[in-house]
Parts: C-alpha cells; structure tokens; sequence
C-alpha cells in the first residue's frame, strides 16, 4: 500500500517558546508545522497565574533587552519590556547599596536606541518596545500610576554606593570590557565553574560578593555558581550590553504572541504525545499523524522519556512568593539582591513597579525568588527576610501564592555544550534551552537552530539567509 499522505510535513511536541519558535521558522519558509501540547495552555514553564487581578509568574525569570531573539523572533513585534530602573540595588549589612550602572547611565530611550540600531545593522524585524520605568515627579502625586504610593520613609529607602570609588570605577570598567568583548573571545576563555572564575578576575571581594554573585545567581537561578564560567560570561555580556526587564503583563504572554502569530489550527492543546518515530506521532486519545519530521520541544525530561537515551540533566529548583503589600516598600523599579545571604530571598522586586498591569489598580504586587530547595517555614522565614531587605514590617503582608518549581532550570555545570546538537538523524530533531543556555534567549535560539536543521533535510531554503545569532546569555 503506498504511504498516506503527510498531515504535517513537521509535527512539533511540545507549545514552549523554544517549539514556538522553531514553529515560525519552518511554516514562514513554506513548511506546514503542526504543534502538540499536552496543556491546556501553551508557553511550559513560562506560565502566569491570574489570582484576584494579580498576574503572578510561576518561575519568572528575568529577561534583558539585548537578548537577540527577542527581536529576530517571528511573532514578537507587539512584546513589551518593561525595564527595571538602572543597576541594582543591593542589600548588605543592613544597608542598600546602589551598584554600578551597566555601560553607564543609560535610559530606556537609550535602551529602545540600542536595539533599534542593532535591528538595522541585522536587518531584523522590529524589535520589542521598551517602555520607559515610572518616575514621580516632584508634587505629582495626582498622576501616579494606578497601583503606587510616595516614596517609603524607612531605613530601607535610603541607598549608598557599593564599595569605594575605586570599586565602582573598577565594576564598571569590568562591565564595559565584558559587553563590548565578542561572544567567541568569552568562549575561549578557559571553563570553570563560576564561583572559581569570579575570584581571578581581580576584582575587590567586596564586589565579588557584593554584586557580581548575587547578581549572577539571579541570572543563572544557582546560588551556589555551580554554572560553566562561560555561561556565566554570557549572562554578564547580556546584563552589561541592556536592561534587565521583564514582559508586560506577565512570562506567559511572550509565548501567547508567538501562538497568536502562527497561522490558524498550527497549535492544539490538550494533546498528549505517547510515541515518536521519524516520521509518525502517536497520541493518547487523537490518533496517529504521519509526517516528514518530528521535533520534540519538550524539557528535557520529557524529551528523553519519549527519546530513551538522551541525556537529561540536574535541575535547579525555583521558589516564587508573592505578596500584596498595603504600599510600595520601594518607590522605584528595582530588582532589590540580597549580598549576606542571611535568608532564604535571593532577590526581590515591588513588580508592581516594574509592570503596573500586574496588579490591580491600587494595589501593590511584591514577588520574591528563593533559589535552591526551600525551608520547610518557608512563608515564615521569607516574611522576615524581607522585612529586612525592605526595613519594613510585613505583618499586614498578604500571602497571595507560593510556586515551586521543582526541575525549573537545567544546570549547566562545567563542562557545558553550548550548542548540543539538535538533529538526532534525518527527521528526528530536538530543542530546547536545555540544548543551548538555560535562558529564554537559549530556548529561542535552540528552536532557530531545530527548524534550520529540518529545513535543511527537507531540502528546503530558510527565509532567513542569515540564520545566526550571537549567543547572549
């Protein structure tokens, strides 16, 4: 009997970002593409629950404004970024203390500037609005965003400079030799894990401690800096080169405009995947579909459960807490490090801030990150931890979820494959930013690299002619 036509010529498992993406590549060159979830939802771990008008990430990871493909991926013309306020603020001591901006004072509009001239020098489409933090103005109280109050009063308001003057002519000369060094000079630098890396940089170990390992575990979700050197360098190139930010209105709308972009019937939830081969699909409950190629884009342990023998790595586990406060413990956007280490907050930020739409009107969102396995008190030791990183009580505090994430992000422990392959054999393929970096950017780029493979197979030109993309972080 001859063989029944192909339903798809590329049937993708799995609606993350990192499938989503490779789902654009392949349907824009002229390939018809079929994505499989078995959520109800698409987006994986880059999902947002709705709680009372709050819209609280699961994993929230943060994001930078010079991530490429941000601004190569299809789909992702409308995705807002909203920025935090520049350099960081950094808890020690029972102080805060202002660190280094990252390539000196810049703006929003200096931020939207860089990627619309990196844009135009790659020919990519438009690239992400940065929209510009909320500032007060002096006796504008009347104009406020919805959702915000004067600037606290308490001892956790008032900031010095990280270190000595020299210090911070030092971080910021170390951060400007390291945005502006190409990404293969940071590759071939020798690997060790992070931690180890950090103390030969000759920095002072204030700021080491102070800034450059905070700021890295936040990055990397490892407190511990058990990453590859080279990871780490990337993380640092992205942070020195932009923003740190996050998507409006939460994680999970950047991969519902990248479903949203595809053409109609591309994705069907609630499809749960039993069997792959290289050309057939198997589900539990809607048949068989035939096709030219199939390219798992599931995580890592899913992957290998429906692909024995691949390789699945450790993971970091991810906590989030959110709190609605009765004001703002902060009054600017800032992602707010913890340097001591004396409780389980790694980082925190009043998001509301960041992005008034993830609160209603009025009120005020506080989302704290706990990285590693969390303290059985955990609700209980966050509160007072971040009664003294805000130097606030936080009895009124309200409890409004706590997720943990298990398996949130694959490690990448030295010696680290920054591009693991992605064709397994013709017609068999794999993505994920467990093949690339354990970022966002490294899941998009994972599904570029998947969908050039396949195109490649299927003797099919790509409708991009330049198909890479520096590997920031």
């Amino acid at each position: 009997m001859p063989e029944p036509a192909h339903q798809a010529d590329v049937v993708i498992v799995g609606a993350g970002i990192a499938g989503l993406s490779a789902a654009h590549r392949l349907t824009r060159a002229g390939v018809t593409a079929t994505v499989l979830e078995a959520a109800p939802y698409v987006g994986g771990r880059m999902s947002t629950e709705k709680v009372d008008g709050f819209r609280l990430d699961r994993i929230g990871q943060l994001l930078t404004t010079s991530y490429p493909e941000l601004r190569h991926a299809p789909g992702l013309d409308a995705l807002v970024l909203r920025p935090f306020a520049p350099g960081l603020l950094v808890h020690s001591e029972g102080r805060h203390h202002r660190a280094a901006e990252p390539g000196g004072s810049k703006s929003a509009g200096g931020a939207r500037g860089a990627l619309t001239a990196a844009r135009a020098l790659a020919g990519a489409p438009r690239s992400p609005r940065v929209a510009p933090p909320w500032r007060p103005a002096p006796g504008a109280a009347a104009r406020r965003p919805a959702g915000t109050a004067p600037r606290p009063s308490g001892p956790g308001s008032r900031t010095t400079p990280l270190g000595s003057a020299l210090d911070q002519a030092r971080l910021g000369a170390a951060l400007a030799r390291i945005a502006a060094a190409p990404v293969p000079r940071l590759l071939a630098r020798p690997e060790l894990p992070a931690v180890r890396a950090l103390t030969a940089r000759g920095l002072p170990a204030r700021t080491v401690a102070g800034f450059l390992r905070p700021l890295l575990s936040a990055l990397l979700c490892d407190p511990d800096l058990t990453t590859s050197s080279r990871c780490a360098d990337l993380a640092l190139h992205a942070f020195a080169r932009g923003r740190l930010c996050l998507p409006e209105g939460g994680a999970d709308v950047l991969p519902e405009l990248l479903a949203a972009a595809l053409p109609p019937g591309t994705v069907r939830t609630g499809v749960r995947v039993t069997s792959v081969s290289a050309n057939r699909v198997t589900t539990a409950e809607h048949g068989e579909l035939s096709c030219a190629g199939v390219l798992l884009a599931t995580d890592a342990r899913a992957a290998a459960g429906l692909l024995p023998g691949l390789r699945v790595p450790s993971f970091h586990p991810v906590t989030v807490v959110h709190h609605e406060a009765p004001e703002p413990p902060l009054a600017e956007p800032a992602l707010l490090l913890d340097a001591d280490r004396r409780g389980p907050v790694a980082h925190t930020a009043v998001v509301s801030r960041v992005d008034p739409t993830r609160a209603p009107a009025g009120r005020t969102l506080v989302s704290s990150t706990v990285l590693g396995p969390p303290p059985e008190d955990l609700e209980r030791r966050v509160s007072t931890h971040l009664a003294e990183l805000y130097g606030t009580s936080t009895r009124s505090w309200e409890l409004l979820a706590v997720h943990h994430t298990r398996e949130a992000v694959s490690a990448m422990p030295p010696p680290h494959d920054l591009r693991r392959p992605v064709r397994l054999l013709a017609g068999l393929y794999v993505c994920g930013d467990h093949r690339d970096t354990s970022t966002v950017q490294g899941a998009l780029h994972s599904g570029r690299r998947a969908a050039a493979a396949a195109l490649a197979d299927l003797g099919v030109g790509s409708a991009y002619p330049d198909e890479t993309v520096p590997a920031a972080a």
